[in-house]
């Protein structure tokens, strides 16, 4: 891959986990703690790992 679809690859991603994570946050802030499934705080953190963690959070997390 050049340098410069890096960049672009990186551009587009960058601002989609940024939204995809904080979706995420919100959701946990507004949901009791029965609606979700484990941990808030170990979801939160897990979220912000890695971009597809939002995608788990939203198929696995919620009750």
């Amino acid at each position: 891959m050049t340098p410069q679809r890096k960049k672009l690859l990186a551009a587009v991603l960058v601002p989609v986990q940024v939204v995809s994570a904080g979706l995420a946050w919100r959701d946990l802030a507004r949901r009791s703690d029965d609606q979700v499934r484990g941990s808030k705080k170990l979801w939160r953190g897990f979220v912000l790992l890695n971009p597809g963690n939002s995608l788990v959070y939203w198929l696995f997390g919620r009750r």
